[in-house]
């Protein structure tokens, strides 16, 4: 599938919701303890909490729930219309 224009995919009109998610390669670990290395990867999770809580004051959303699993991450947003009309005024 051919990436598309955020414009194409994103209308507050329909829904001010979304569910985002990304995962990674190679059998890679984010977060926890790999089984087969045994390598600790837990600290990430703090890493990865931290940046999401400073994305949401940058940009125009509410984070309503996340999820950092092992190989993958879980997040539900609400983009703040309010916020994106105040920020299309500035730029």
């Amino acid at each position: 599938m051919m990436a598309r224009p955020r414009q194409t995919t994103v209308s507050l009109d329909d829904t001010p919701y979304y569910h985002c998610c990304s995962r990674v390669v190679r059998k890679a670990f984010l977060c926890g303890i790999d089984s087969t290395t045994g390598e600790n990867y837990e600290h990430r999770r703090e890493w990865v909490d931290s940046r999401i809580l400073e994305l949401k004051t940058i940009f125009a959303i509410e984070i309503c729930a996340y999820a950092g699993m092992s190989n993958y991450l879980h997040i539900m947003l609400k983009v703040n219309a309010d916020k994106v009309e105040s920020l299309s005024d500035v730029c």
